[in-house]
């Protein structure tokens, strides 16, 4: 029995369909992966839309607001790690122009 958010989650039960989000939040979220390397690699970040990561950023939030209320394991991890990648690439964004 896990504790998430005041709720109890019971990991040996989770749901098909929670093991599917999962599934769905590690491969949307790895696709962050390569772009946080390479401008951390290469230190720039001109062709990247500040625009584009700040929307992005905050729908992830809205997200991961959502998927607290819904108790939903799969989108709060998945929306936790993607929302500090993001982050990451907005920092670059601002550090490398």
């Amino acid at each position: 029995m896990v504790f998430l958010f005041g709720s109890r989650l019971n990991i040996t039960m989770i749901d098909k369909f929670e093991i599917v989000g999962l599934i769905a939040g590690v491969l949307t979220t790895a696709a962050y992966v390569p772009q946080v390397y390479k401008t951390w690699k290469t230190k720039s970040a001109g062709n990247i839309s500040l625009l584009m990561y700040i929307t992005m950023f905050i729908g992830i939030i809205l997200w991961l607001i959502y998927g607290i209320h819904l108790n939903s394991l799969a989108m709060v991890v998945a929306n936790v790690v993607t929302a500090v990648l993001t982050m990451i690439i907005l920092i670059f964004k601002i550090r490398y122009k």
